[in-house]
């Protein structure tokens, strides 16, 4: 990743060349050898690094050691993944459960729609913890195999916005994109936050409520923590107050509906979109409106198939679990504690 320095250098730019290091340094990741030949890291210094087994790795940086294991021989192939609200750089991303669905599922072609790197958080304060690395490298891997990677900014990593038109590390970024299905349909794919109003006109009641959504987010975890401990089901309380609030939920049918529009009004079929952490795929008025939800409630990507057909995959459970599961209801139905996804 090139390194940019100018005088108006935000906080998020200097986080992304704080990565630049380590995204040249992942471009090893594949090598047989026990040490990655010297190189020049992003930020201009010579590094030498030692490849550790993937199971010291795992203990030293806080992974669990089935995350950075062998890789699943079968994984699951789509044409297109929509992937957007990743929120990397905060403490309610599902970092580890992203990386575990990324390791088992690849595509041709992978769009990033905004909110990827939560950058109001790190003008905040710095936080960054093993698994938000992790899917950094994860995805510059499928990129250096062969998949098209697109990001389209959000209204979090809008700095991001400056760059449009250029690409890092095998990154294409551009500003939106008119994506066509394998059925011929043709989709804007946009962040979205152009159609709320808050963010376009109270910017800093967009940030506050940000903070406040920080919180609930905590919150969440802190419960979801306790339901993992009891063996109960993920289940979100962030997500289930947004539903339950008539503020918010009226907020989310105004902003589809105003998505739903502007796709009608450009002449496509659909449009692919995030920024709300709803997911959801629906008929409105003669376009198909989908949206791939988030990465720190619903867990949730949207996927085409190889014949064009949409849908969407939500990812609560890691693989292994997901298989003591499948065990478990195979087992003629006996009841057994299964741990859901942290």
């Amino acid at each position: 990743m090139a390194t940019v320095i100018d005088g108006n250098m935000t906080l998020l730019d200097m986080a992304l060349n704080r990565l630049g290091a380590t995204f040249s340094m992942s471009a090893y990741d594949d090598a047989p050898s026990d040490l990655i030949p010297a190189g020049e890291s992003a930020m201009g210094q010579s590094v030498i690094v030692k490849k550790e087994p993937p199971r010291s790795r795992s203990r030293r940086n806080g992974l669990d050691e089935r995350l950075t294991g062998p890789r699943p021989k079968d994984p699951t192939r789509h044409r297109t993944l929509f992937i957007s609200d990743i929120h990397l750089g905060t403490p309610g991303c599902k970092a580890d459960l992203l990386l575990d669905f990324l390791r088992h599922n690849e595509a041709e072609t992978i769009y990033l729609v905004g909110d990827i790197i939560d950058g109001w958080r790190l003008k905040r304060s710095w936080y960054w913890a093993a698994g938000h690395n992790a899917v950094v490298q994860e995805i510059l891997r499928k990129s250096r195999k062969g998949a098209n990677v697109i990001y389209v900014p959000g209204n979090h990593d809008e700095a991001l916005r400056d760059y449009t038109g250029l690409t890092f590390a095998g990154v294409d970024v551009i500003n939106e994109a008119i994506h066509e299905t394998a059925d011929g349909r043709q989709f804007l794919v946009i962040h979205g936050d152009q159609f709320d109003s808050v963010v376009k006109y109270a910017k800093w009641l967009a940030h506050a409520g940000d903070q406040a959504y920080a919180v609930a987010l905590a919150l969440n975890n802190w419960l979801h923590d306790v339901r993992h401990f009891f063996g109960m089901p993920y289940w979100s309380l962030s997500s289930y107050l947004k539903n339950k609030v008539k503020n918010a939920v009226e907020y989310i049918s105004s902003y589809e509906v105003a998505v739903a529009r502007s796709a009608r009004e450009r002449g496509v079929n659909g449009v692919i979109c995030g920024h709300i952490h709803h997911a959801e795929i629906r008929e409105m008025d003669g376009v198909l409106y989908c949206n791939d939800g988030d990465w720190v409630e619903s867990c949730t990507a949207l996927a085409e198939d190889e014949t064009g057909a949409l849908s969407l995959i939500t990812w609560h459970q890691f693989s292994w679990e997901r298989e003591a599961s499948e065990k478990s209801n195979a087992g003629g139905g006996r009841k057994q504690r299964v741990l859901t996804a942290a």
